[in-house]
C-alpha cells in the first residue's frame, strides 16, 4: 500500500469542526479510564528499533520480532484486518494488525483509536505482496491519546504562519521539515568535528552583559533585580573570546545564540546562532583558509558533495574562492575606482547616482553604501571580499600598508554574507580612538555604535598575540545546505509576533 493509498483513504473520516472532534475524542479517553485502560498512566515503552533501521536491515530482520513506537498517521480498514501507518524519529512503517494475532478485545479497542494516537507496536517483519516493508503486529498498545485532530492529510499543514507558531504540527506533518532539522543537528556536530580536530577549544561566556560590543547593532535590554542594574543581551560572542585569548587559550570556539533588536526578513532574525572562532598566531589570510576548508568539508560530509543547488543555482564549493577587495569589487559592478577619489568626489559620485549618505559619512563609508548598491547582488558563488575600510571595521586591524583600510573580509554566497573575520586589533591604544569615534556615532544617534569597553581595553593591554577571529551565521550557513529559502525554515521556534 502506497503513502497516497493510505491518504486517499483516510480522507474525509472526520468531522471537520476541531471542537467536536476534540469531544469526541475525550469522549473515548473517559470510557478508557473508566475500563482501566488510562493510556496516561504509562511510564515507558519498548522502542527496540526504530523504522528505518527495519528498512534498512531488511535482509537480517525478516520473520523476525521487532518493537517499535510512533504516531499512527493513517489508517486501511478492511474489516478485522487493517492496515496502519506509524511514523518515528526516522521516517514511517506500515503495520498489519490482525484480529486474529491481537484478540477480540484489544482489536475491539484498536478500532476506536484515532489519527494522531501513539502507538507500540510489536511483531515480525515482513513484506507485503506489492513489495513494501512491513511489520504484523502480534501486539499493539495505546501510550498516548491525541486528543486534538491533525490537519487534513490530503492538503497537508501548509500555510507558514501555522507551520511557524506550531512547529509540533510542522514536524509531525511535512517529513522534510524534519529532515531540515536532522540535517541542522549534524551541520553543527560537523562544524565542532571539524574545529576540535584542529585543536580549537569550545567555550560559553556571558549572554547578559554589561556592555554589549562586538558588532554594530541595536540590543535588547533586561533589567537584573538583584543587583539592580540594566544589562543587555550579547550582539556578539567577540568581546569575550579574545579575553580569553589573552589569558593564553589560543585557539577557542563558541557556537550560542545572540540577539539584536532588528526587524525581521527571510535573513534575520532577532535571535540566531553564531560560531565565533579566534586562533593566536595567525592573521585574516589564515581566517580565510580556515571557513574555506570548514565549509568544504562541511558540505562534503553532509551532503555527499562540495557542489550544491541552492534555489535551483549550482554553486561550487569545490573551487578555490574568489577573493577581491571591497575596493576592485566596487570597481568591477559599478566602474567608480574609490582609490582615485576623494571625500567630496565620493559624495558626488554618490549623489549623481542617488545613493543616500549622512553628512557625518566618511570615504569608508560611501565605499561601504556603493557596495550595498551595486556589488552584494552579483555575489551568488563563493567571494571573499576583503579589505573593508576602517570606518565600518572598528575591531580589525589595520592594513599596514594603507591604514586607511583593514585587515578583514566577508564571505559572500548566494547574495548573502556568510561569515566575517579580522585580523584582530591588538593595539590597545588604537583600540580606544576606535571606541572613541563609536561613541561619536553613538552621541550623534546612531543607535548601532559600539560603546567603550574599559575592561576589554585593560585584556588588552596585559597583551593579545596577533590573532585571526571569524564569526559565521550557522542559520545562512544551514540555509545554504539545506536550499531553505527563508531563516524561519531552519529555526525551530523563529521568532513571531504575538496573536491578538
Amino acid at each position: 500500500m502506497t503513502e497516497d493509498e493510505n491518504i486517499n483513504e483516510e480522507l474525509n473520516e472526520r468531522p471537520e469542526n476541531d471542537i467536536e472532534q476534540r469531544q469526541i475524542r475525550v469522549s473515548k479517553l473517559e470510557a478508557l479510564q473508566a475500563a482501566g485502560k488510562n493510556p496516561f498512566v504509562i511510564t515507558t515503552a519498548d522502542q527496540g528499533i526504530t523504522c528505518a533501521e527495519i528498512v534498512e536491515r531488511f535482509e537480517e530482520l525478516e520473520e523476525k520480532d521487532v518493537s517499535i513506537c510512533g504516531r499512527m498517521m493513517s489508517r486501511r480498514d478492511m474489516g478485522k484486518a487493517n492496515f496502519i501507518d506509524i511514523r518515528d524519529r526516522s521516517g514511517r512503517m506500515q503495520i498489519y494488525v490482525r484480529i486474529d494475532d491481537i484478540g477480540e478485545e484489544t482489536f475491539a479497542d484498536f478500532k476506536k483509536w484515532d489519527i494522531g494516537d501513539i502507538l507500540e507496536i510489536k511483531g515480525f517483519v515482513f513484506m507485503t505482496r506489492r513489495g513494501e516493508i512491513s511489520v504484523h503486529a502480534k501486539s499493539i498498545r495505546l501510550l498516548s491519546k491525541s486528543l486534538l485532530p491533525l490537519p487534513e492529510k490530503f492538503h497537508g499543514l501548509k500555510d507558514t504562519d501555522t507551520r511557524y507558531r506550531r512547529r509540533y504540527l510542522d514536524l509531525i506533518m511535512n517529513p522534510e521539515v524534519r529532515d531540515t532539522f536532522i540535517k541542522r543537528s549534524e551541520i553543527i556536530r560537523e562544524i565542532r568535528n571539524c574545529l576540535d580536530a584542529q585543536g580549537f577549544m569550545e567555550v560559553e561566556t556571558p549572554i547578559l552583559v554589561p556592555n554589549a560590543g562586538g558588532a554594530n547593532a541595536r540590543p535588547f535590554t533586561t533589567h537584573h533585580n538583584a543587583l539592580n542594574e540594566d544589562l543587555f543581551l550579547r550582539i556578539s560572542l567577540e568581546l569575550y573570546l579574545k579575553r580569553l585569548i589573552v589569558g593564553g587559550l589560543e585557539r577557542v570556539y563558541e557556537i550560542g545564540r545572540v540577539f539584536r533588536n532588528e526587524g525581521l526578513d527571510v535573513r534575520h532574525n532577532p535571535e540566531f546562532t553564531l560560531l565565533e572562532l579566534y586562533q593566536a598566531y595567525t592573521d585574516f589570510h589564515g581566517m580565510m583558509d580556515l571557513v574555506e576548508n570548514l565549509f568544504r568539508d562541511v558540505a562534503r560530509k553532509i551532503c555527499g558533495t562540495e557542489v550544491i543547488t541552492y534555489d535551483n543555482v549550482t554553486v561550487d564549493l569545490s573551487k578555490p574562492f574568489e577573493r577581491l577587495t571591497m575596493t576592485e569589487a566596487v570597481k568591477k559592478y559599478s566602474g567608480v575606482d574609490f582609490s582615485e577619489l576623494t571625500l567630496e568626489e565620493a559624495r558626488a559620485e554618490a549623489k549623481k547616482r542617488g545613493i543616500e549618505y549622512e553628512e557625518r559619512h566618511k570615504k569608508g563609508d560611501i565605499l561601504n553604501l556603493f557596495f550595498d548598491e551595486y556589488v552584494e547582488e552579483n555575489l551568488v558563488q563563493p567571494t571573499f571580499i576583503t579589505e573593508h575600510p576602517v570606518e565600518i571595521s572598528p575591531l580589525a586591524k589595520r592594513k599596514p600598508t594603507d591604514p586607511g583600510y583593514t585587515e578583514r573580509f566577508e564571505l559572500f554566497i548566494t547574495q548573502r554574507e556568510m561569515a566575517n573575520a579580522f585580523s584582530e586589533l591588538n593595539d590597545p591604544i588604537d583600540q580606544r580612538g576606535r571606541f572613541e569615534a563609536q561613541e561619536a556615532l553613538a552621541a550623534a544617534g546612531d543607535e548601532e555604535a559600539n560603546h567603550t569597553d574599559e575592561d576589554f581595553l585593560m585584556a588588552l593591554e596585559y597583551g593579545m598575540p596577533p590573532t585571526g577571529g571569524i564569526g559565521i551565521g550557522i542559520d545562512r550557513f544551514v540555509m545554504l545546505l539545506t536550499d531553505s529559502y527563508s531563516i524561519r525554515d531552519v529555526l525551530l521556534f523563529p521568532t513571531m509576533k504575538s496573536l491578538d
